[in-house]
């Protein structure tokens, strides 16, 4: 069972790809059919044209890594990793041209759209089960609170994505 907020989610990642294979046709299934195709076919003529160059995509936040890993694999692109390489590390040979026009906004639009929906799923899942106040903390230390301030073990990662973080790197072999 989809949920309505998941349906819509889907529509517009969709139209997103649509938009990136330069079509006009609405995101119906099979609009995102032909536009995966159309993409394909561009990066088979690239490749032909041009020399691959080989990537170093550092993406720390895992639902971004799998978006990124399956967006490279639904246009027969085949990202690896390195011995020895960070979990956060994915390596991919592409021409650039694809990389630049195509693969990697399309990536960006993407994951704005996935961030938008997750927070907006998140805020409500918060709202209705814990607390209707889902604002962030206060600037304002309270009075009542001294200065024994203790940190209660953030790990590295804990305060989200960062989407500045997330970037491709030529890499030199």
């Amino acid at each position: 069972m989809r949920l309505p907020l998941e349906g819509t989610l889907l529509e517009k990642l969709r139209k997103i790809e649509a938009l990136h294979a330069g079509t006009k046709v609405d995101g119906e299934r099979e609009a995102a059919r032909r536009a995966a195709e159309r993409i394909r076919a561009r990066l088979s003529e690239l490749q032909g044209r041009e020399p691959e160059t080989e990537y170093r995509y550092t993406l720390h936040d895992p639902w971004k890594r799998k978006l990124f890993l399956a967006l490279c694999r639904r246009y027969g692109l085949k990202p690896y990793r390195e011995r020895g390489q960070r979990y956060t590390s994915v390596m991919l040979r592409a021409p650039k041209s694809f990389q630049d026009k195509t693969l990697w906004p399309e990536y960006q639009a993407l994951s704005a759209e996935l961030d938008a929906h997750l927070d907006e799923l998140t805020t409500r899942v918060i709202r209705e089960a814990i607390n209707d106040d889902v604002s962030e903390a206060s600037d304002e230390t309270p009075k009542s609170l001294g200065s024994g301030v203790m940190n209660q073990g953030a790990r590295a990662g804990d305060a989200g994505p960062s989407s500045a973080n997330d970037s491709p790197t030529k890499s030199s072999g």
